[in-house]
């Protein structure tokens, strides 16, 4: 019997594939069509974790469409949203079918929404005591943003000392290079999110999405690599 593709992954499926997998890329444009391709180049690269960030006006509207596209053309992949600041939009976007929610921000009432439906919420976390309220509030991953400027994989290293059950998520100045993603793997971060980096303007501008996959496929293999 065929396996009928879903549009809902359980919290503890989305959490294991970030952990195992180490790398959720992080993409918005309003285009749908242009979107799909991102998704699908990635997919085929082996990423099994997507975040689409909400970014503009009706940005869920393409989420929407790019979730059925999704479930149709690439299965196993976990979608989620990205730079929610609000319970609202959070609400919104559950409807739609998210797995996951990623906020810049610590906000409780979008913890609240997403334990509500056993949906992970990462949120956007600069000191230790915002990480200690979100995990509190029920938040399993926590991302450290702007990761740079806060003091790059240091910081991963001097939250985990005190804190050695913490998991993070790095997002912001994170690359696609051996060097960069063996610093912060060896800090002890669970993922990283990854944005333009993986995603070449000039690729993009191309249609050249084999780069896309190639550069998906080699930054996992850099991750997999300082797994073992």
């Amino acid at each position: 019997m065929t396996k009928k593709p879903m549009a809902r992954f359980n919290k503890i499926q989305v959490l294991t594939a970030m952990s195992a997998t180490g790398m959720i890329p992080v993409f918005y444009n309003q285009d749908i069509e242009l979107t799909k391709q991102i998704v699908q180049a990635c997919y085929k690269g082996g990423v099994r974790v997507f975040e689409f960030t909400n970014r503009n006006d009706f940005a869920h509207e393409v989420f929407g469409e790019l979730m059925k596209f999704a479930i149709r053309e690439c299965p196993e992949l976990i979608l989620g949203i990205g730079s929610i600041v609000d319970a609202g939009t959070a609400s919104l976007y559950i409807q739609e079918g998210a797995n996951f929610v990623v906020g810049p921000l610590f906000n409780p009432e979008i913890a609240k929404v997403c334990n509500r439906r056993l949906i992970p919420y990462i949120p956007g976390c600069g000191t230790v005591s915002e990480i200690g309220f979100a995990q509190e509030a029920g938040c399993d991953i926590c991302k450290i943003f702007p990761a740079g400027c806060l003091g790059g994989a240091s910081f991963v290293q001097n939250i985990k000392a005190p804190m050695p059950w913490t998991l993070i998520m790095a997002t912001g100045a994170v690359e696609p290079d051996k060097a960069n993603l063996t610093a912060w793997f060896k800090a002890g971060v669970t993922c990283v999110g990854m944005g333009s980096k993986l995603f070449p303007e000039k690729a993009i501008e191309e249609k050249n999405w084999d780069i896309i996959t190639e550069l998906c496929e080699k930054t996992l293999g850099y991750i997999q690599n300082n797994k073992l």
